[in-house]
C-alpha cells in the first residue's frame, strides 16, 4: 500500500453504491465473493449512503459494518474510509478541522462496528483549515490506535507535496497514499498528481477506473447509445476504437480498462463500484490481464494523455 508496509489485493472494493443502489442483501453477496476471490482491500467514506441518490448519510458504512461482525472478517480486511464531506447540518459538521475529524472518526468507528481504520483518507483538500493543524489532529488519531495510515483524495500535486513536507518537518503522519480520478480516457493526473506520488513513494487508488460506464463497453450494452450518435458526443469515435479493440483481444472492455490501469506506474488498486456482481468478477480478472508494449500503444492511440509528465508535457 504505498510506502506503507500493508499489503492489499490489486483491486479495491469500492462501496459507493451499497444501500443506496444495490441492496443489503446483494452487498452482502459482492463482499463474500470479493473476499472469496482475495480481494482484502474495502474502501468506503463517511457520507456514503446520502445524496445525490441516498437518504441517509452512513448506511453504507453500517452495512459494510454488520457485514465485517456478521462474517467475522476484520482482521482479513484492510478498511479505509473517508472523512470531509457534510455529516450533518451544523457548521463544524463537514471540513478537516480537528474538531470535526475527531467527531467524525468516532462516528465512522462505531458505524463499522471496528476500533480501527486501517487507512483513513482525507477526502477532499480543506483550503480553510491549516495543514499543521490536520496533520495534527491525524497524527493524533494514530497515537491513540483509532487509525493505522493516513491518505489523500482529490489532492492535487503541490498539495501532495504540501502535506508531505509539513509532516516530514513536524514529524507527523505522512501520507501513504492518493486516491484520484483516473483511467483511460481521463489521465490529466499524469501530470503532476502521478509524478508526486511516485516521488513520495505512494500507493495511487484510481477512482472511476471505467469514466462513469464510458469504457464498459457502452455501445455494445446500450440501444440508445448505439441508435444515438449525440448522446456520447466527441467520445463516440473513442469508444468505437476502443470496444473493437477489445472485441479483437477477445476481452470485455470494462476489464480491458481495469487491466490498463494495473499496467500504470504507482497504481496498486483501482477503487470498483460495482452495482453488481458480474461487475466485480470482471474487475478481479482484469488482475490476470498481461497487455503487451504494442497493446498500450494502441490504447494510447485511442485514448491520449496529456503528453506524460509536466512541464515537459506541455514545454520543454
Amino acid at each position: 500500500m504505498g510506502r506503507a508496509g500493508a499489503r492489499v489485493s490489486r483491486i479495491a472494493l469500492g462501496t459507493m453504491n451499497m444501500g443506496p443502489i444495490t441492496s443489503e442483501e446483494d452487498s452482502f453477496a459482492m463482499m463474500d465473493v470479493a473476499h472469496e476471490h482475495g480481494v482484502n482491500f474495502f474502501d468506503t467514506a463517511d457520507v456514503y449512503g446520502g445524496r445525490p441518490w441516498g437518504d441517509r448519510i452512513g448506511q453504507t458504512e453500517e452495512i459494510v459494518g454488520r457485514w465485517l461482525a456478521d462474517r467475522s472478517a476484520r482482521d482479513n480486511v484492510i478498511l479505509a474510509t473517508k472523512v470531509h464531506g457534510a455529516t450533518g447540518g451544523g457548521i463544524n459538521d463537514s471540513g478537516l478541522s480537528a474538531l470535526h475529524i475527531r467527531r467524525a472518526v468516532e462516528a465512522s468507528l462505531s458505524r463499522l462496528q471496528t476500533e480501527h481504520i486501517d487507512l483513513y483518507q482525507m477526502h477532499h483538500i480543506d483550503r480553510e483549515v491549516p495543514v499543521d493543524e490536520i496533520l495534527n489532529a491525524l497524527t493524533r488519531l494514530r497515537q491513540d490506535g483509532k487509525i493505522i495510515y493516513v491518505g489523500s483524495s482529490n489532492f492535487a500535486g503541490w498539495n501532495i507535496a504540501q502535506y508531505q513536507e509539513i509532516a516530514r518537518a513536524l514529524g507527523q503522519a505522512p501520507l501513504v497514499t492518493e486516491q484520484s480520478v483516473y483511467s483511460l480516457a481521463k489521465r490529466t493526473v499524469e501530470l503532476e498528481v502521478v509524478p508526486a506520488i511516485r516521488e513520495y513513494g505512494m500507493g495511487l487508488l484510481p477512482w472511476s477506473p471505467l469514466a462513469g460506464g464510458e469504457l464498459a463497453g457502452v455501445l455494445a450494452k446500450s440501444e440508445t447509445a448505439r441508435s444515438d450518435p449525440a448522446q456520447l458526443g466527441n467520445r463516440r469515435r473513442q469508444i468505437e476504437l476502443y470496444e473493437a479493440f477489445a472485441r479483437r483481444r477477445d476481452m470485455d472492455p470494462a476489464e480491458m480498462g481495469i487491466a490498463w490501469l494495473l499496467h500504470q506506474p504507482a497504481v496498486i488498486a483501482p477503487v470498483v463500484g460495482p452495482r453488481r456482481l458480474e461487475h466485480l468478477v470482471s474487475a478481479i480478472s482484469a488482475v490476470d490481464v498481461e497487455l503487451t508494449v504494442e497493446d498500450l500503444q494502441e490504447l494510447d492511440e485511442i485514448w491520449p494523455g496529456p503528453g506524460g509528465a509536466a512541464p515537459e508535457a506541455y514545454a520543454w
